[in-house]
């Protein structure tokens, strides 16, 4: 039985001061790009000192880090059948792409900058990889194949989201699954290069 004079805990005021920030920062880094976005930009959208950004997280390089801390949350294996692998993942991406902004913003500083080029490969040398060992035939293969999945849902996500190329943009979401699906899949089951034989 709930006991009737507790009075639940309010969030602390560092923790929606962190959050703060960080949802300025992602907005400026988005908008500017790494180089023009500065610690006092950040500041003055969040409407704070720009002493408090460097007190919470220590540099613009602190910052940036913190602000596109991604989680791809790909699913299990055994989440997904067999025989929907490829659209299973397509359809993941596009909802992360569509659903995480941090995701753009790190997309978009990625091919700008050498920091978010770094930050985009780690992210993705450190959740895909792994995941592709999981699915895959050969663990050893493993960050081959990840990289050409990389390739079909960065791709995809830069001509859709941050470029918004007509054609891509303008592509009924179904389409692009139904498109890219089997090239996915391909790149995580296929046995060899060419393809040759099917998965187990």
């Amino acid at each position: 039985m709930s006991d009737p004079h507790h009075v639940p805990a309010r969030p602390r005021r560092s923790d929606a001061t962190r959050a703060a920030i960080l949802a300025a920062a992602r907005e400026r880094f988005a908008v500017d790009g790494y180089e023009r976005a500065t610690v006092r930009s950040v500041a003055a959208q969040a409407g704070i000192d720009p002493s408090m950004v460097m007190r919470y997280f220590g540099s613009k390089e602190g910052l940036f880090a913190a602000a596109v801390d991604v989680d791809l949350h790909i699913p299990e294996p055994g989440e997904i059948p067999r025989e929907r692998l490829g659209e299973a993942l397509v359809q993941h991406f596009l909802d992360l792409w569509e659903q995480d902004t941090v995701l753009v913003t790190l997309l978009r500083v990625g091919v700008t900058h050498r920091a978010g080029a770094e930050r985009m490969r780690e992210v993705f040398r450190r959740q895909l990889v792994p995941a592709a060992e999981r699915f895959g035939r050969d663990p050893a293969d493993a960050p081959r194949r990840a990289m050409l999945v990389a390739s079909q849902v960065l791709g995809m996500a830069l001509l859709r989201y941050v470029l918004r190329f007509g054609p891509a943009a303008e592509m009924p979401r179904e389409d692009v699954v139904a498109w890219l699906a089997p090239t996915v899949e391909r790149y995580i089951t296929a046995p060899d290069a060419r393809g040759v034989g099917d998965a187990p």
